[in-house]
């Protein structure tokens, strides 16, 4: 097809600029509550290629009241969300391409070669917090969409592009997206899935777990009951759970995950002075929940396994340890392998790279199960960043797959939109 021809040799001649705007992405941080900097550079750029504009700050009572909202910030002034549409001709199928413009931070800087926000390229490598997780996503869901206006190519289905805020805080801005009425026919979301692709995505949630002790002094500890030694009695019983629920899993989309859903104690907290018996302890973590899984059906499994101490437990019959469900919530979502959105990506990946793609599940939650469970909108996850370098210092993306990705993404958009005569 000639118009894939224009795409492709576009994005050749133009791999400098696209270099040079995720560079200017990355060297503005964009961590949580400062959004507002990285996110007028998208909307400028989006202004650029002719799209248009939504834009609002996202908060209403509508945002707050949906059972799928979870977060502890209620204020996101001045930290707008970013819809900016590519109207089609009609008569094709819409599409969301959806990114977050958040970043997690960047931890200790002591652990970063360069600045963490310096944006250094060296290698075919780009590094700084948010290359991979998941500013080289973005630009190459701009570049998509530019190497199709640049050539003058229609398309007969509207392409919707979203830049929001808050998802690695729950997805707030992606629901709010939804909310305002935006909805697709699928959905391409490019998280690092270092260019795999992601039918299915794990959901996840956060707990706090708090078990009491009896206070005394460290020198007759046995006049006590220490709260620590109880939660590691918890913590082991949950590594059980963890095994037992993943025991369940048989999809062969996580053969090569060790664990496809994983219980992470993050945070541990107990005790005030050394010589004391604490009486008190308190832990935070991540419940994976499985793509198919029903959320309340895995906090069930986690209340049910502290009830069953209880009963193993003279000291939890009469002090069981407390529950809360908290912060961060992931929803989960999957589409069918053989859907028409997986088959139209492996179509132009393979066009792309001369290899099918490898196709598993992801070990994370993202956007999409807002997107396939509040709007019923497919997605698929699909990304040119690094996995193992998420979150992590030193955080970099290939920029040789970023623009794959792009390219990919791009016939896509062709086969799936549909080419306008």
């Amino acid at each position: 097809m000639m118009q894939k021809l224009l795409v492709r040799e576009w994005l050749k001649d133009n791999r400098a600029r696209g270099a040079r705007l995720l560079q200017k992405l990355v060297q503005e941080d964009s961590t949580r509550g400062k959004e507002s900097i990285a996110q007028a550079i998208v909307i400028e750029k989006c202004r650029q290629l002719g799209l248009e504009l939504d834009i609002w700050e996202i908060g209403q009572a509508s945002l707050f009241e949906h059972p799928a909202f979870f977060s502890d910030r209620k204020d996101f002034k001045g930290n707008p969300n970013l819809v900016a549409v590519l109207k089609g001709e009609g008569g094709g199928k819409s599409i969301i391409l959806n990114g977050h413009i958040d970043v997690v931070p960047p931890g200790d800087y002591q652990t970063w070669k360069d600045d963490p926000f310096s944006g250094h390229i060296q290698g075919g490598r780009l590094f700084g917090r948010g290359t991979t997780d998941m500013k080289g996503g973005n630009v190459a869901l701009l570049f998509a969409m530019e190497s199709l206006i640049a050539n003058k190519i229609k398309l007969k289905g509207d392409v919707i592009f979203q830049s929001v805020i808050e998802e690695e805080s729950g997805g707030a801005g992606t629901l709010a997206a939804v909310l305002r009425g935006y909805k697709a026919d699928g959905a391409i979301i490019p998280e690092p899935t270092n260019m795999k692709l992601f039918p299915k995505q794990q959901g996840s949630m956060w707990f706090r777990i708090s078990v009491k002790g009896k206070g005394a002094h460290g020198g007759t500890r046995y006049e006590g009951v220490s709260a620590i030694e109880k939660m590691m009695l918890v913590i082991q019983s949950l590594l059980q759970l963890e095994k037992d629920r993943n025991a369940r899993i048989s999809d062969p989309l996580y053969k090569s995950i060790p664990i496809p859903i994983p219980i992470n104690i993050g945070k541990i907290q107990s005790g005030e002075w050394p010589s004391s018996v604490p009486d008190i302890a308190t832990i935070e973590g991540r419940m994976g929940v499985a793509p198919d899984e029903i959320m309340e059906n895995a906090q069930k499994d986690m209340e049910d396994c502290l009830k069953a101490l209880c009963q193993q437990d003279s000291w939890f019959k009469e002090h069981s340890p407390t529950i809360e469900w908290f912060g961060g919530r992931w929803l989960p979502g999957s589409v069918e392998n053989d859907h028409p959105l997986m088959e139209c990506l492996t179509q132009g990946f393979i066009e792309v790279k001369h290899q099918p793609p490898i196709i598993e599940a992801s070990p994370w939650g993202t956007d999409g199960g807002i997107l396939s469970s509040v709007s019923n909108t497919p997605v698929v996850v699909f990304g040119p960043g690094v996995t193992e370098v998420a979150h992590h210092s030193n955080e970099y993306i290939v920029l040789e797959d970023m623009f794959a990705a792009a390219e990919i993404i791009a016939y896509c958009l062709l086969d799936w939109c549909g080419v306008a005569e």
